[in-house]
């Protein structure tokens, strides 16, 4: 129906209902008397006064612009107002008319049936509407974990909009016990999170959604524990960091994905120190198109610095996060200058911390795939030894403040090129420290979740090919964390350096790989029968347990929530300087062995040292 054929027919029901209700009234009230007993010249201006009062305020209150399939509350507040508003003034109409004297048990009784014509007339539809024309046939029973504001405003769009959405709230679960066999928008609420696996069973639910927006990680993985004895599909609301930020709404349902399930509690940063450090002043990212690089610039673009400086050699990968930046920043002032220069051209590096003068950089430019490092370990010492002496020397000629390399914790007693090579950088900016004005500083940190070249996108794509998803031993773990964690933690290691350090991050607990792979599995919606593991065998240089520092290679105590300063002897640049002059004529044996040896007399240096 058109907008005008729809305003012509509620205008002209409400003036039925206004004309009517005013004479009814009357003679509800007096029904003993005739209607010319009346002063019906009074009672005609009433219902004129009534009828035109009532459009007046209807289109004040825009009654006849509401869609009444969908009203709720507001829309009934809105009728009692305008109806309201609408007796009262013609109470006064009357008043003036009627010699000073009113008919106040008519207008009452008027006013109530106006409310109960007027709301019923808009809410029969919607009752109607629920009842005999939504079709719930092919829409997906559903669970609401949570019922609380969230989930009411999930279960409370799920029937408002049902044309355009597939699910169909059944339940809610909660553990307020308080809330048990209430009903919320006519859902109710069946019990708690251990009850989920029994009230999908037994009322046929293929959906779950959680709804709870501050939770825990620990409390999800609970509730992702119960989903998972079921063959639900599982989906949940944003957290609660990403509605305040205003990036996404409660609406939004997202898959459930690994890095929910193990990531940790989030870190509060210390605002005020990083506004300090970034605002204002020129930062450059080196590897800005990296999962972690293009990471750090989004969480430094929330402080304000006054340029941020985007170094890559992946032409794609720059233009991505340089465009992402401009559409979410481009109304700021910020000047955002995107860069493509390889590390290890000396030259380019120079002239590029020469034109922009940055303040801070953060060296994230990095071979890092275990693997292929070990065939290639000529390309992974020009890139993680010899690119980062070139940022790091000009950023020393050039008077940067603070330098900060992001390292690994493969760093820690390394058996392969990439850990080595990784462990060498750290040796180019703690030998820089030592006499530079700059302060140089690295930050250590295990496997990230998601990030290119992980396990985590490997996985994935083996899922959507059908597997089976290779693992390479059943008993393998790795610590991991989120890729915004990480990048938090790094530029808040940067506020922290006094030179020469090596920060290291509190990286949790190891977990299993195969438990991750079945996990992504289970939240792809999948089961083992139909995705299965395999075991593909260990890689060249990879160990079966990564290591983190002891507690004798750190000093006792956080300098700050989850990060620590690493143990570290006095480097020995000649011999770093000896590989870098000789490893072009090395085969990769004879370089394999070089790197090694540097490694391993720095770790009898620390057992002598009783480290």
């Amino acid at each position: 129906m058109s907008y005008r054929k729809r305003l012509i027919l509620l205008i002209l029901l409400d003036s039925i209902i206004v004309t009517f209700a005013i004479f009814a009234a009357s003679w509800i009230v007096y029904p003993g008397m005739a209607l010319n007993s009346f002063n019906f010249h009074v009672l005609t201006i009433s219902s004129i006064a009534l009828l035109f009062f009532h459009h007046f305020y209807a289109f004040i209150y825009k009654l006849y612009n509401k869609v009444w399939a969908y009203a709720s509350v507001g829309e009934l507040i809105a009728i009692v107002k305008a109806i309201t508003l609408s007796v009262v003034t013609t109470g006064m109409i009357q008043f003036l008319v009627n010699g000073f004297s009113l008919y106040k048990r008519a207008l009452i009784v008027t006013w109530l049936l106006h409310i109960i014509l007027i709301g019923g007339s808009r809410f029969i539809w919607r009752i109607y509407r629920d009842r005999y024309i939504a079709n719930d046939k092919g829409k997906k029973r559903t669970l609401i974990v949570g019922a609380g504001a969230a989930g009411t405003m999930i279960a409370r769009q799920m029937n408002n909009n049902q044309e355009n959405n597939e699910l169909l709230p059944v339940a809610f679960v909660d553990d307020d016990m308080s809330k048990w066999k209430m009903e919320i928008y006519g859902v109710p609420v069946l019990g708690g999170v251990k009850d989920i696996a029994s009230i999908v069973e037994n009322h046929q639910v293929e959906h779950v959604v959680i709804a709870i927006p501050s939770l825990r990680n620990g409390e999800l993985q609970q509730i992702v524990a119960k989903c998972n004895q079921t063959k639900a599909i599982v989906q949940m609301i944003p957290k609660i960091e990403d509605l305040m930020t205003g990036k996404i709404s409660v609406s939004n349902l997202k898959n459930v994905e690994v890095e929910d399930v193990l990531g940790r509690e989030p870190v509060e940063l210390d605002i005020n120190k990083i506004s300090e450090y970034v605002t204002g002043n020129t930062v450059m990212v080196t590897g800005a198109g990296g999962s972690i690089g293009s990471e750090i610039c989004r969480q430094l673009m929330r402080f304000t610095p006054k340029k941020i400086v985007l170094v890559g050699h992946g032409e794609f990968s720059i233009y991505t996060i340089d465009m992402e930046l401009r559409e979410k920043y481009g109304q700021t002032n910020i000047e955002i200058i995107p860069v493509i220069g390889d590390v290890q051209d000396r030259e380019r590096i120079f002239s590029v911390v020469e034109e922009h003068q940055p303040t801070i950089i953060y060296h994230a430019a990095a071979h890092k795939h275990v693997p292929l490092m070990e065939y290639n370990p000529h390309e992974a010492v020009k890139n993680n030894v010899i690119g980062t002496r070139n940022v790091a020397q000009a950023a020393d000629a050039f008077g940067v403040s603070t330098f900060v390399l992001v390292s690994t914790d493969k760093a820690v007693n390394p058996t392969n090129v990439m850990g080595a090579t990784k462990r060498l950088a750290e040796m180019v900016v703690q030998d820089m420290a030592k006499y530079s004005k700059t302060k140089f500083v690295a930050v250590r940190f295990g496997n990230v979740l998601g990030s290119r070249g992980s396990v985590i996108p490997l996985f994935k794509k083996q899922i959507e090919r059908g597997g089976p998803v290779t693992v390479t031993h059943p008993e393998m773990t790795r610590y991991f964390m989120t890729i915004p964690e990480a990048s938090r933690l790094v530029v808040q290691a940067g506020t922290l350096a006094h030179g020469g350090e090596i920060f290291v991050l509190d990286m949790g607990e190891p977990v299993k790989i195969v438990d991750l792979a079945k996990n992504l599995i289970r939240l792809s919606g999948y089961s083992e029968e139909e995705i299965p593991v395999a075991f593909s065998g260990i890689r060249p240089g990879e160990k079966m347990y990564e290591e983190l520092l002891n507690e004798k290679e750190v000093h006792p105590g956080a300098i700050y929530e989850k990060i620590y300063v690493g143990r570290t002897v006095e480097v020995d640049s000649s011999a770093l300087d000896r590989l870098i002059r000789r490893f072009d004529g090395l085969d990769n044996v004879q370089l394999k062995n070089e790197l090694m040896g540097i490694v391993f007399e720095e770790r009898e240096l620390l057992t002598a040292k009783g480290l």
